[in-house]
Formats: structure tokens, sequence, C-alpha cells
């Protein structure tokens, strides 16, 4: 099954970043993400942009997608907000690439493979519930004269994102417009996380709602902690962050699971400087 990753840089300098980085703990996930996807019989490509792809290839890191890297990125509208819509380029890296295919966060480690999708409408990573302060209602959005939500079933729980399937090309692009139309016309936000991720997991299942379309999950929300059959970095970043002997423990873990599964990546390991510190 192909798939892609995304990396848009647009966000990063949004914030007020000057040169582009990952971090040590990112880039690893990263690599486990894509070269596990493979060892399981998928094929996957990084689509970013220029910057990102400049990053990318910098650190010797283009082997790691045998789908090569795809700057397709470069051509997100300026309409879409980087700073309100930081995960935006995912959505249009999804309609870039000729469908079906698997989107997979950067962040996230599927373990085991995922027979069976060609058979499903959508397999999300799994159900959200809907909290107020993440999932508020329509009223909570101010959007630009003009625009008016569609007929959209607002209970319908979100699906998480940070793994994507969408077997019909005409109902991912019909999802992808109805979220950029909705990026281009919120005059603001008071979150950072509420628009994103409504434009992005919450219009999904309504969108699948609204066009008779059943939404499959790789998980159960509460099993996904486990982190057996995944790993999803997420909230978990912010301890790594924090806890700088939990960062160097988990990186040299990646570290080893790397050499001990996929041998040829320590060449690649070697030429990264920032993660030299945790190979000695």
């Amino acid at each position: 099954m192909k798939a892609i990753h995304s990396l848009w840089t647009s966000p990063f300098f949004a914030r007020g970043g000057k040169d582009f980085y990952m971090e040590d703990f990112e880039l690893l996930t990263m690599m486990l993400s894509a070269l596990v996807w493979r060892q399981n019989g998928g094929c996957i490509t990084m689509v970013t942009d220029s910057a990102g792809a400049r990053y990318l290839r910098e650190r010797g890191l283009e082997p790691i997608w045998d789908g090569g890297i795809d700057t397709a990125l470069d051509t997100v509208p300026k309409s879409v907000d980087p700073f309100l819509f930081w995960a935006g380029g995912k959505l249009w890296a999804l309609n870039s690439r000729p469908g079906p295919v698997c989107m997979i966060d950067t962040d996230m480690i599927i373990w085991r493979g995922c027979g069976g999708l060609e058979d499903m409408d959508i397999v999300a990573a799994h159900r959200e519930d809907i909290t107020p302060d993440v999932y508020p209602g329509k009223e909570s959005f101010a959007m630009k004269e003009g625009y008016a939500f569609p007929d959209w079933d607002w209970s319908v729980r979100p699906c998480n994102t940070a793994f994507l399937y969408i077997r019909d090309t005409e109902f991912r692009d019909y999802y992808v417009r109805r979220s950029v139309e909705f990026m281009e016309n919120l005059r603001h936000g008071d979150s950072v996380v509420v628009p994103m991720v409504f434009a992005e997991q919450r219009l999904l299942s309504m969108c699948a709602a609204e066009k008779g379309k059943d939404i499959h999950t790789l998980f159960e929300q509460d099993k996904l902690r486990s982190q057996c059959d995944a790993t999803h970095l997420w909230g978990h970043k912010d301890k790594l962050r924090a806890d700088p002997a939990a960062r160097a423990e988990f990186c040299r873990r990646c570290i080893g699971r790397l050499r001990r599964d996929f041998p040829r990546s320590v060449d690649l390991l070697k030429g990264i400087p920032e993660l030299l510190v945790y190979m000695l």
C-alpha cells in the first residue's frame, strides 16, 4: 500500500523560526515510521516543500522514503494561514498524490501491517470524544461574511488522522475542498488547536456522514495508549522536551531499534549531527 509522510515548514517560519530544524526524537520517529512501513510491504513518499526537502537532503535522509521526496507543498495557497492551520500541509499533501494512499504522521509508527484497507471506505487512527474545549460548537467559529456551514451532523465523533486512508478519490477531494474552504473563511481563532483539529479531524467525520461513507479505525482510543500496534508521540513530545533524561533514553531506544531492525540505516545516522551524541 502506498503511503505519504508530510513536512510543511511554513508553520515553523510563521512562528518566528529562522533556520528550520527537527528535534532529535522527531527525526528518529520519522525514520522508524517510514522504514517500518516499508518493512511491512508498503511504499512511502515524503511530501514537503523546498525548505523541508533541503533540510532532509542535507542530512542524507532521502533514502528513507522509497517513493522519494516530493515538493508539492510549495504550492499550498497563501490563503491558508500556516500559524493557525499548522497541519494544513497534510491535507494539501493528501490531495497532491494519486489515490488511494495512506497518510501517516511523521511522529506515528505503525508496527503491524495494515492489510485489507482496500475494502474499506475510510480508515482513521481512532475516534475522539467531543470535548467542548477541543471540539466546540459551530457558534464558536468567527467566519467571514458569505460562508455558511453545510448541513452537517455535529454529533458525529471526530477522527484522529495521524493515520488516514480514503479509498474514494472523489470523496477525498470533497473533504479537502471543504477543509480548505473553512481555513480560508475563518476570520480569526482564539486557539491554535481548535481550528486545526476541526478542519482536519471533525470535518472529516461530518463529511463522511454527509456522503454515507463508513469510517473504520485502526485502534480503539484507549488501546492506542498501550503502544503495542503503534507509537504516536503527539503529546509525549512535551515531556521529552522538558525531561532531558527521558529524551536521551527515548532517542537511544530508537537508535537501538534502527540498529537491530534496519542495520543499513546506521550509516545514515552517523551523518546526522543532532544524533551523534546518542551513538557513543
